[in-house]
């Protein structure tokens, strides 16, 4: 089954489309606010705080978004939570200086909060629609949908914030969601609706009780947390400040430097998707550590920095994707919501741990090289625990 195959199922189409115009505009603005904050003279520590507001909310509010998840009908959730983003969005704009970089963290976390939501619901509606391959190509075409995002609103971003400024791209970004809004209003789906008729408080201890007794679940989680050693915004703008800016301006080289790693995110599932399985999946996580090495030997040059960028996108897409259908074909539906809250919590806070790491790694003096090759060995690690549990959870079978 192709992708094209996969895309003639309606919903997936529209959802498919609606993920493109939003996560386009959250990346655009994305560029705008780490240059903003860097012309404001921001330090490392509270670039690596902004950068750790946009992914707290996973980690926070996992049992809550959870619990909504699996209550809510998913359009008007969807509804709800565009219109929070539009209007912190639109927040954005007001903010002139460090002194109120404080509303701005705020802000962030609202708008992730409501991304997060987002973003769990339609993981948790995927397996409720399609099965198998069907599934496999759904969470692709997502990621791919992302990396695409990602890359075009880097580069769009980057430029129109270089010539035009912060505030229009903000005002860009509340439009597209706008329009995402407007595509919703067609969005037709049809499912069985699972009735709940425990108390919020029972539902948070039986998915909480189910997770536990899932040791299988738990540590396909753990692998999945581990693509958070690839979150680089922090990273990124720490190298565009303090290696680029002479050469190039601090907007232009994060656009950049995100787009071309997002090229590789994009391109890469094209040719992993159809090699990768329960059976190799520790090679690729030792290609991405290879490819994290390699990229920390080019930083030393603008232009060899991009090419390990994109060599160490290549495998990002393919991992994400696929150890998050290893998670949804081992939960049960009626926890689905429950269960891919927490494991987003999970990858979130190594998100999280990665960011501050780097802000705290380069305030203690230690090179930016050196900070990523650290993230590059960790996949070592990674790809040793996998090993493990492959003998224990799948070659028993």
């Amino acid at each position: 089954m192709t992708y094209l195959d996969t895309l003639k199922h309606p919903v997936i189409r529209r959802l498919s489309l609606i993920q493109f115009i939003s996560y386009f505009g959250t990346w655009f603005s994305q560029v705008a606010i780490f240059s903003m904050i860097v012309s404001f003279g921001a330090d490392e520590i509270t670039i690596a705080l902004t950068a750790t507001m946009a992914m707290l909310p996973a980690v926070i509010l996992a049992p809550i978004i959870g619990l909504v998840i699996d209550r809510m009908e998913f359009k008007k959730l969807m509804s709800i939570l565009l219109l929070i983003e539009i209007s912190m969005t639109i927040g954005f704009i007001f903010i002139n200086s460090l002194d109120y970089v404080w509303i701005l963290m705020i802000l962030i976390f609202i708008r992730s909060s409501a991304a997060s939501m987002l973003f769990s619901a339609e993981m948790a509606l995927f397996p409720k629609l399609v099965s198998g391959e069907m599934l496999k190509n759904t969470n692709e075409i997502h990621s791919v949908i992302w990396s695409l995002c990602y890359a075009l609103g880097m580069a769009v971003g980057g430029i129109v914030t270089y010539y035009i400024g912060f505030d229009l791209a903000f005002t860009v970004d509340a439009i597209l969601y706008s329009i995402a809004i407007l595509l919703l209003i067609g969005l037709h789906i049809s499912i069985d609706k699972i009735v709940h008729t425990e108390s919020n408080w029972d539902m948070l201890k039986d998915g909480f009780t189910y997770l536990k007794s899932q040791k299988k679940i738990l540590h396909l989680i753990l692998l999945h947390a581990s693509i958070g050693l690839t979150s680089f915004d922090a990273l990124i703008t720490l190298l565009s400040d303090f290696q680029y800016k002479e050469f190039i301006a601090v907007p232009l080289a994060i656009g950049w430097m995100n787009a071309t790693r997002a090229l590789g995110l994009m391109i890469g599932p094209f040719f992993i998707s159809k090699i990768i399985s329960k059976h190799n999946l520790h090679y690729f996580f030792i290609l991405q550590g290879l490819a994290i090495i390699l990229w920390s030997q080019l930083e030393y040059n603008f232009y060899l920095a991009l090419i390990g960028l994109f060599i160490t996108g290549f495998f990002i897409t393919t991992l994400w994707s696929y150890t998050y259908l290893l998670i949804q074909e081992e939960t049960e539906t009626k926890f689905m919501g429950r269960v891919i809250s927490y494991n987003d919590m999970f990858f979130m806070l190594s998100n999280v741990a990665t960011a501050l790491f780097v802000g705290y790694a380069t305030k203690w003096g230690i090179s930016l090289e050196n900070i990523t090759m650290t993230l590059g060995l960790g996949f070592f690690v990674v790809a040793g625990y996998y090993v493990w549990f492959k003998k224990w959870y799948i070659n028993e079978k």
